[in-house]
């Protein structure tokens, strides 16, 4: 019986991993999809933790309005529309939030 609990409970924690957000995927992603506009550092700490966390309320809703409203982002129209995006916005949630400029972090971005 302890050995089934306890598979049981790595197989959950193992589960539960690999669902979560992770800021080094959002990283990543920010890199791939929004430096080109956006730049490194400056723009990741030109907001609060709270200001990104309203961002990305409701899906992301208004990040997304924002970008599709605006000319300036017309490049980033198809990347905001695609199921990547939906998929992936949680990591980019969690980066940026993680190293908000409140947080005391500071991103290192390589690229």
């Amino acid at each position: 019986m302890k050995k089934v609990f306890i598979i049981f409970v790595m197989v959950s924690c193992i589960v539960s991993n690999l669902f979560s957000a992770s800021a080094y995927r959002g990283q990543r992603e920010f890199s791939k999809h929004c430096v080109k506009c956006h730049g490194h550092q400056d723009f990741v700490r030109s907001k609060t933790r709270r200001q990104w966390k309203k961002f990305f309320a409701k899906k992301g809703k208004r990040l997304i309005d924002i970008h599709l409203k605006s000319e300036k982002a017309k490049k980033s129209h198809k990347y905001f529309k695609s199921k990547r995006f939906r998929k992936k916005a949680k990591h980019i949630r969690k980066f940026l939030i993680e190293y908000a400029k409140d947080s005391g972090r500071a991103p290192v971005c390589n690229n």
